[in-house]
């Protein structure tokens, strides 16, 4: 009968954590250290390698466990990116943490780029060229996951109920600007990049951005215990420093927490591709708690236009359509091994053929990229990969134009920037060769994507 008693016991446990209170869904935060050493590479190795850390940087979430469904896991990182088997190895991680599959796992980073970059793939193909750790810090990236599984692990000792959510949007001021600016024969006639030091181009008007702060909070009755934030731009004031941080969006996060202590603040980087602050953004350190000011003020009247709803686990619909993307024509594999066999080349020149190279073999394996989404009554969150440009977050809002939309993009890191088909016609440096692996065919793809997950 022990045996029996026990066995029970484990079927429960493996179903979740739904029932713990009673409660039609329970809420389980997480947040672990994923900050890197001195000496360890940052953005991939484009810049300064560590020399000390201004901000800690955290990988943090929440787990949903709504009744008779199994755990969501939704994870925000502070790094540059992760792409590849890393992508696939930190969902496997934390699915088997709360006790869920992969599929049901987002993990989106932030994109920062004073922070780590992990490509398990990519830094295998270069060590057998003798770039071994040129990327970024394998060691520490791999404990940085093992700490993040083990606070998934931890966290579900302590669910609390949800009774309530809330969805709300509002304008951020004078933070995102478009990168593209284009002449009178609709070209990229000059790049706005994320610090500009140019009065005349950041003069040039705003351009195609996403000027609205999403909050998707959830409550315990009458206290929030989590809160959601996404923001589409480049979130970077300057960088290159060698000093760890988590700029910006970081600083307007913890501004966040402490207006509001209590519940766990998540932010997200939405489909910032081909934005950045440059209008508003000379790179001058000064401007970075200018920017955060700005975009924590935002977020704070987003929180202040949600309307808590009562919600129940049926309120909540998990959604992925695995989604093969097209990869760029013009990669030549031949030329690209060339490259990266050749030791007189540039090392940034081996990096990229690395990369092309890894993401062209996994798609020619048969990948499909992870788009999911999550309905919570009549509010959406999409998680998407890449360096999305903006217009696919605005497709995303015209499929439900009434609704919260709310778009995470930086998820599978692996094919780069991601343009729309009009942006590689016109030029400019995200669509250009070695930064965009997808092709002029990404567009619809995507779009159709889109309208499946949100019909």
């Amino acid at each position: 009968m022990s045996r029996l008693i026990l066995w029970c016991s484990a079927i429960i446990l493996s179903l979740g954590f739904s029932t713990a209170h009673g409660a039609s869904i329970e809420l389980a935060t997480f947040q672990a250290d994923v900050t890197p050493p001195v000496g360890s590479p940052l953005c991939g190795g484009g810049v300064k390698a560590t020399i000390g850390v201004q901000d800690p940087l955290s990988a943090r979430g929440i787990i949903l466990l709504p009744k008779g469904q199994a755990p969501i896991v939704l994870c925000s990182v502070d790094w540059t990116g992760i792409a590849n088997s890393a992508y696939d190895q930190w969902r496997a991680t934390l699915a088997e943490a709360a006790g869920t599959t992969p599929d049901r796992v987002a993990v989106q980073a932030l994109h920062q780029h004073d922070a780590p970059y992990a490509d398990y793939d990519t830094h295998d193909l270069l060590a057998k060229h003798g770039l071994e750790g040129f990327t970024f810090n394998r060691e520490f990236a791999e404990e940085a996951l093992v700490r993040t599984g083990k606070a998934v692990k931890e966290a579900l000792k302590t669910t609390v109920p949800v009774t309530h959510y809330g969805a709300g949007s509002a304008e951020v001021f004078e933070v995102a600007s478009n990168r593209r600016i284009l002449d009178e024969k609709g070209k990229v006639r000059v790049m706005r990049f994320t610090a500009c030091a140019d009065p005349a181009i950041r003069a040039e008007p705003v351009g195609t951005i996403d000027p609205l702060a999403r909050v998707i909070a959830f409550w315990n009755k009458d206290e929030p215990v989590a809160v959601l934030s996404y923001y589409a731009t480049h979130p970077q004031s300057y960088y290159n420093t060698g000093m760890v941080s988590y700029d910006f969006p970081g600083m307007a996060r913890a501004l966040r927490e402490v207006a509001l202590p209590g519940a766990v603040h998540i932010h997200f980087t939405g489909a910032g591709g081909n934005i950045g602050a440059g209008k508003y953004n000379d790179g001058s350190p000064e401007n970075r708690p200018v920017l955060a000011n700005k975009l924590a003020d935002g977020l704070k009247r987003a929180w202040e236009a949600c309307e808590k709803q009562p919600i129940k686990a049926k309120d909540l619909e998990w959604t992925v359509r695995p989604t093969p993307l097209p990869v760029r024509e013009e990669i030549d594999e031949a030329y690209e091994e060339k490259v990266l066999a050749n030791p007189k080349a540039p090392d940034a020149a081996r990096r990229q053929a690395a990369r092309e190279l890894v993401w062209r073999k996994r798609c020619a394996e048969g990948y499909a990229v992870p788009i999911q989404a999550l309905r919570i009554q009549d509010a959406y969150i999409v998680h998407m990969p890449g360096e999305l440009f903006v217009e696919y977050q605005i497709m995303a809002q015209e499929e439900k134009p009434n609704a919260v939309v709310a778009t995470a993009a930086y998820g599978e890191y692996g094919a780069g920037y991601i343009g729309t088909k009009i942006a590689y016609e016109q030029g400019g440096y995200e669509t250009g060769l070695h930064v965009s692996r997808t092709s002029t065919q990404v567009e619809d793809t995507l779009r159709e994507a889109l309208e499946d997950l949100l019909k």
